[in-house]
C-alpha cells in the first residue's frame, strides 16, 4: 500500500514537473523562454528596459507638448495667421511624436514593431471603410484648414447657406445665418461645393439699374444719379464708377450704375442708394415710369354703324 502511494506521488510529481518545465521552456518573444526571463541577468535587463521605457515616455510627453505649444504660438503671434490651422498642426505634431515614442518603447522590450505597424494599417483600412462618410468629412476638414478657403469671421455662401462662419472643426463648419440661426454644414459638403467668400477682398462693386422716362433729359438724369451716389461717403472714386445708359426698355430708358465700396458697407450701402436715387429723381422732377397697359374694349355699335352694316 505504501509503495503504491509512493509511486502515485512520484508519478504526479513527475507530471507536474514536466508540465512546469514545458511552461518554463515555452518561447515568449525574441527566442527567450520564461526560464530565461527568471534569471538574475534577465530580471536586471527587464528593470533596465523598464527604466529606459519610462524615460522615453517622459521625454516623449515633454517634447510633444513643447512642440505643440510652439506651433500654436506661431499662429497666436500674428493676426494674419489662422489659429485653427496652427492648432491642428500642433495636435498633429504632438500625436505623431507620441506614436513614435510608443514604437521606441516597444523596441526597448524587444518587441518587433513591423507586425504591429502592419496590423494597425489593416485595422485602419477596415475602420476607414466602415467610417467612409465620417472620414470624408475629416479629410475635407483637413483640406479646409490647410488651404483656408474660409476662416472664422468670414461672411460666406456655402451650399446655399448665407451667413458668418463661427467655427471650423475637422468634422463640420458652423455658420450663423442671416437670422442668427446656428447651421451645421458637414465639411464634405463645404469642400465639395462652390464657396462664395464675401470677406476676402476689402472692396466690392455694387450694381443698380435705374429707369427714367423716354421724354427725360438723359444728361440731367445721369447728373442727378451720379451726384446722389458719389456724395455718399461710402462711395469710392477709385476704381472709377460706371454710369451709362444700358438698355432701351419697353417703357423706360435704363441706366446701369456700378460703384465700388468697402465690403463691410455693401449690403446697407446698396439698399440706401436705391432710396436716395429715387428721392433725388423725384425732387428733380424726373419721371420714373412703370409698365402700363392699354385695354381696348369693344362697345355697342352706333346707329350709323348698324345702318351701314345692314346695307
Amino acid at each position: 500500500m505504501e509503495n503504491e502511494i509512493a509511486q502515485t506521488a512520484e508519478t504526479v510529481t513527475n507530471t507536474v514537473w514536466a508540465e512546469l518545465s514545458q511552461v518554463l521552456n515555452t518561447e515568449l518573444y525574441d527566442g527567450k523562454s520564461l526560464s530565461d526571463l527568471l534569471t538574475l541577468e534577465a530580471l536586471l535587463g527587464l528593470v533596465a528596459n523598464t527604466i529606459a521605457a519610462l524615460i522615453l515616455l517622459v521625454l516623449g510627453l515633454v517634447i510633444s507638448r513643447y512642440v505643440s505649444r510652439k506651433i500654436r504660438g506661431v499662429g497666436e503671434k500674428s493676426e494674419r495667421l489662422d489659429d485653427t490651422l496652427f492648432n491642428f498642426l500642433g495636435n498633429l505634431a504632438r500625436y505623431t511624436i507620441l506614436a513614435f515614442t510608443g514604437l521606441f518603447i516597444l523596441n526597448t522590450f524587444g518587441v518587433q514593431t513591423t507586425s504591429i505597424i502592419a496590423l494597425i494599417g489593416a485595422a485602419g483600412l477596415a475602420i476607414g471603410l466602415a467610417l467612409q462618410g465620417t472620414l470624408s468629412n475629416v479629410a475635407a476638414g483637413v483640406m479646409i484648414i490647410l488651404f483656408r478657403p474660409l476662416k472664422i469671421g468670414d461672411f460666406v455662401d456655402v451650399n446655399g447657406v448665407l451667413g458668418t462662419v463661427k467655427d471650423i472643426t475637422l468634422n463640420y463648419t458652423e455658420i450663423a445665418d442671416m437670422g442668427n440661426v446656428k447651421v451645421i454644414v458637414p465639411n464634405a459638403e463645404v469642400w465639395g461645393n462652390t464657396i462664395k467668400n464675401y470677406s476676402v477682398y476689402e472692396t466690392r462693386r455694387a450694381e443698380w439699374t435705374f429707369g427714367v422716362g423716354y421724354g427725360v433729359n438723359l444728361a440731367e438724369a445721369e447728373h442727378v444719379i451720379r451726384d446722389t451716389i458719389m456724395s455718399d461717403a461710402r462711395s469710392l472714386a477709385d476704381p472709377e464708377p460706371f454710369i451709362q445708359v444700358n438698355n432701351l426698355g419697353s417703357s423706360s430708358v435704363d441706366f446701369l450704375v456700378r460703384v465700388w465700396c468697402k465690403s463691410s458697407d455693401y449690403f446697407q450701402y446698396q439698399a440706401d442708394m436705391k432710396r436716395k436715387v429715387k428721392e433725388a429723381l423725384d425732387e428733380a422732377d424726373i419721371n420714373i415710369p412703370f409698365p402700363t397697359r392699354t385695354l381696348l374694349v369693344e362697345g355697342e355699335k352706333t346707329q350709323q354703324e348698324k345702318a351701314i352694316a345692314a346695307e
